[in-house]
């Protein structure tokens, strides 16, 4: 088998009304290449590259390869969807089989926000609620999360669970130690990435005897981890990484008693979804909600095939990835 054309179709998918007011445009700036590889046999494999990824050369980089000669689990990107995709065709295999052992029949993913106002917070947690998620994790900003959290918990529920992101915004330990402090008595699932933890991990760990809030890196190097670990400076992780390298962080982390999430894939469309989809099921300590954002766009680019149902994504059991563009949504957001 050889790859004999790969098709490439930049699209600007808007995001849904609740994230677009507060990045107004960054669909535009940032657009998402879809590809169809083709191959010699008439198989044709979906990828999707990561926004603002044009992939202008990847036709040249590509045509002559043989997607069964390839290492795909070590392989990361569009490329990597899209040969699990042919040679999940190729051998009647959904792409799960291609990775591991499955072990969910359906995988939790959480609703999200970017940073928004807090009234603007609780009414996605609101309709994250309605819609059956369990976890809302957000972009937070010291100066606002207090208030945020209180207003989304009146809206959705004590046991609507909140992650909250601060991207490292919360600066240090003791800033951090205080909003947590002040949010002990709400549901909150973690505090992720709160404050720089390089050169060392002394102050993570320092604040895990200090709050009862769960302490969650982000972390895609798995010598990083185990630097964690030894310093006892995590209660769980979120990861990203190729199929390799999650399944040895997974492994990891499971010695060490934590569970995990994944961001394989993050703000994505649909293929990236499904990609994330097959990833989460053979992974299994993968137990709290990905980021994986696929149905955060007004289109999926996939007819809503892997609509989250009550926060859970049902796996494919189909060949490849499992899923199909649809061409007419694909034509409609095209912008190259």
């Amino acid at each position: 088998m050889k790859i004999t054309q790969v098709e490439r179709f930049v699209t600007a998918v808007p995001h849904i009304p609740s994230i677009e007011k507060s990045r107004p445009g960054h669909y535009r700036d940032n657009p998402i290449t879809i590809l169809r590889v083709h191959t010699d046999e008439g198989i044709v494999g979906l990828g999707e590259g990561g926004r603002g990824d044009l992939m202008e050369d990847v036709e040249q980089a590509w045509v002559g390869t043989d997607p069964l000669t390839l290492n795909l689990t070590t392989m990361g990107g569009a490329m990597a969807m899209a040969c699990f995709d042919i040679v999940g065709k190729a051998l009647g295999v959904p792409a799960y089989r291609l990775m591991g052992t499955k072990h969910f029949d359906r995988v939790p993913v959480g609703w999200w926000s970017p940073p928004l106002e807090p009234a603007e917070f609780a009414a996605m947690a609101e309709e994250g609620a309605r819609l059956g998620y369990k976890t809302h994790k957000l972009k937070a900003r010291p100066d606002t999360i207090v208030e945020t959290v209180k207003l989304m918990t009146k809206a959705a529920g004590p046991d609507y669970g909140i992650i909250v992101d601060p991207n490292f915004t919360f600066g240090d330990l003791a800033t951090s130690l205080r909003l947590a402090r002040e949010l002990e008595a709400y549901n909150i699932q973690a505090f992720e990435d709160p404050f720089q933890y390089l050169p060392g991990w002394h102050a993570y760990h320092h604040f895990r005897q200090h709050s009862i809030i769960p302490l969650a890196p982000h972390l895609g190097d798995p010598k990083v981890m185990m630097s964690a670990i030894r310093a006892d400076a995590a209660d769980m992780f979120n990861m990203g990484g190729n199929v390799e390298t999650l399944m040895i962080m997974a492994g990891m982390a499971e010695s060490a008693g934590l569970p995990i999430w994944l961001q394989a894939v993050g703000l994505g469309l649909g293929v990236s979804g499904a990609y994330g989809t097959h990833v989460h099921a053979v992974i299994r300590n993968a137990t709290i909600p990905s980021d994986s954002l696929h149905f955060t766009r007004e289109n999926d680019l996939i007819g809503g095939a892997l609509t989250p149902q009550e926060g859970f994504v049902d796996v494919p059991e189909t060949p490849g990835l499992g899923v199909e563009l649809d061409m007419a949504a694909l034509e409609t957001y095209r912008v190259g």
